[in-house]
């Protein structure tokens, strides 16, 4: 019996062999499967955070829009409508009546503040500012006029703001949108041929250069036009001229209007809501992560191939523990 054992024992070895071979085929490529998945996951998880969209900032205004809705029939504020439909009236607290009465001709001086995106506002923004309008000799006896004073924020300083719908239109009303957007005095009794003046308007106070001034908007000797845009109207002090003078030949009312339209400009990076000036840092910003994402893919890319060559070098644990135990065998065999 003992001269067949180092047969034995070499057969045994051979299987051995064979056995650690197989082992290390088998678990090589698997410990490679398994850090390829690894770094492949690593992968993704970089390509998700360098594809996310961040939704851009809402438009930056100093002041969100006031809307205040125009006063409707049986409202106090609600004052007359023209039976053909060429106007509407809403009661002013600043609506004054010259004594002696003179003449027919009336007229407003008004003021409009509009934010970033040209949507009125009462200038919660600019507190302790003033706006000033000259208004000269013709409107002396006016209790809001010579000059004409507005303080800001309105809401602070005045029981009813916003008096006047001045620009756009509905179908549903012979003029204006149906919400209020100008500060105005109103005034009545001057004859025919009476000049109404005014100055250049002066912004001073706390926030005086976080407002600029538009322009002008004058309508004189007509119904008041509302369908025009504020800002692309205006004009300036001197295209305007600074004064009317009332002359029924042009126009059976004789009625006159000005508007001064100022916009807020405090609004840092505002630019009508094109996102223009985030431009460069959204490039760089795309820039670094394509970077991060190429270093990130790299790493995952060595990370992998050291997993294959962990898993293809020599037996492996797996397989040298398979080796020595099957050797053990044999010697105690002997």
């Amino acid at each position: 019996m003992t001269g067949i054992r180092p047969q034995s024992t070499r057969s045994v070895l051979a299987i051995a062999f064979l056995v650690a071979f197989g082992t290390a085929l088998v678990v090589g490529p698997v410990t490679g499967a398994v850090g390829g998945d690894t770094g492949d996951a690593s992968s993704a998880g970089t390509s998700l955070d360098t594809n996310t969209v961040v939704a851009p900032p809402e438009t930056n205004v100093s002041e969100p829009a006031y809307e205040q809705p125009a006063p409707e029939p049986g409202d106090p504020y609600y004052e007359a409508a023209d039976s053909e439909g060429n106007w509407i009236s809403y009661s002013n607290p600043r609506d004054g009546y010259r004594s002696p009465y003179l003449g027919d001709g009336s007229g407003k001086i008004c003021v409009t503040v509009l934010n970033e995106a040209g949507d009125p506002v009462v200038g919660e923004s600019i507190p302790n500012t003033t706006v000033t309008i000259p208004t000269g000799d013709r409107l002396s006896w006016h209790s809001n006029a010579d000059p004409m004073t507005v303080e800001y924020p309105l809401t602070d300083n005045y029981e009813w703001p916003l008096d006047a719908d001045q620009f756009g239109t509905s179908p549903d009303l012979p003029q204006g949108d149906g919400y209020m957007d100008s500060h105005c005095i109103e005034f009545h009794g001057h004859p025919e041929g009476a000049t109404v003046d005014y100055g250049e308007v002066q912004i001073e106070g706390d926030h005086a250069d976080d407002v600029e001034l538009v322009g002008y908007v004058e309508q004189p000797n007509d119904d008041w036009n509302t369908d025009v845009d504020p800002i692309a109207t205006a004009e300036s002090y001197e295209a305007v001229g600074g004064n009317w003078t009332y002359q029924s030949e042009k126009h059976e009312r004789l009625h006159g209007q000005v508007v001064v339209v100022l916009q807020l400009d405090a609004a840092e990076g505002y630019d009508g809501g094109n996102d223009n000036d985030d431009t460069e840092p959204d490039t760089e910003r795309d820039d670094e992560d394509d970077s991060g994402a190429n270093e990130s893919s790299a790493s995952a890319a060595n990370e992998s191939e050291r997993n294959d060559s962990d898993g293809t070098s020599g037996f492996g644990p797996v397989a040298a523990l398979v080796a020595l135990s099957v050797l053990a065998f044999a010697a105690r065999g002997r």
